[in-house]
């Protein structure tokens, strides 16, 4: 009888143990805000919040590519506007430069800041970023992956850029054609002078279309971006509404099982006051 006795108590005590820890589990969820902290806590749910954190981990790489490849989008776009700018101020230059009446020290003054465009408008074709990033890509565009699948061209080449442009059927570069026009100033002669404008207008068109192309390359990284946010808002929604807490029902829980620990606690007490031969009685 004795044995029995004692079984039931231990059985009581274990209970009690088990309450307890469900109490402290449940003031944890509360807390936290979580109350998916282990697989036993829900099977199904821990696979899932699993396969979302790891959806998660790859929308966030894809997302900081799509960072760094709007970074090096607006550097380039940056960097062509100014030559844009600098291939107007040329066109200006070799149009002032035809006049007749143009003096030795106006052409002198002329040609340097065609010198210092043509050196700007290199540097600017050649600059890197703080990490020591080239603007513009060498020889082929760096492709960079945004999703599944998907590889973007963030930015042109070099040679995109500044070569091939068609000068009355014959390829140019933008450096060529500036030390063209420098040439054509320096002679003085006005044939070479309006071959010269020419010329730089070709360059500016060049760039104009560069600048669009690469409007075009932003605009997509945009468009690609905003998706990936959305399907990030979507996981963290879906996790959230896996693993976080429902404070309505946990506390509710909580209530319950203090009452029901208070009271096995009240009743195992009075049990324990008992003698021997009040429980064989």
């Amino acid at each position: 009888m004795v044995g029995i006795t004692n079984k039931i108590m231990l059985a009581e005590i274990r209970r009690q143990q088990k309450l307890s820890q469900n109490i402290v589990d449940n003031q944890t969820d509360i807390s936290t805000g979580i109350t998916l902290n282990k697989p036993s806590d829900n099977a199904l749910a821990w696979v899932q919040v699993s396969e979302i954190g790891r959806a998660q981990a790859q929308q966030a790489a894809w997302q900081a590519n799509i960072d760094y490849g709007q970074a090096r989008s607006g550097n380039a776009e940056a960097n062509l506007s100014e030559i844009d700018n600098l291939l107007t101020r040329a066109q200006e230059l070799v149009t002032f430069a035809r006049n007749g009446s143009l003096n030795d020290t106006n052409r002198t003054a002329i040609i340097e800041e065609m010198s210092t465009i043509r050196t700007t408008v290199n540097e600017l074709l050649n600059q890197k970023d703080y990490q020591g990033t080239s603007v513009f890509d060498d020889g082929q565009s760096v492709l960079v992956p945004v999703s599944r699948g998907l590889n973007l061209s963030v930015v042109g080449t070099r040679q995109e850029v500044s070569e091939g442009i068609d000068v009355d059927g014959t390829p140019m570069s933008i450096d060529d054609i500036l030390g063209q026009a420098i040439d054509a100033i320096d002679s003085g002669d006005d044939t070479s002078m309006a071959e010269g404008l020419d010329a730089v207008k070709a360059a500016q068109g060049h760039i104009t279309v560069e600048l669009a192309k690469q409007g075009v390359r932003s605009d997509r990284l945009d468009v690609v971006g905003t998706r990936l946010t959305d399907i990030g808002l979507n996981l963290t929604e879906r996790r959230s509404s896996l693993e976080s807490t429902d404070l309505t029902e946990v506390i509710s829980q909580m209530k319950t099982q203090l009452l029901q620990l208070e009271a096995a606690q009240s009743t195992f007490a009075r049990i324990n006051q008992q003698t021997l031969f009040d429980l064989i009685r």
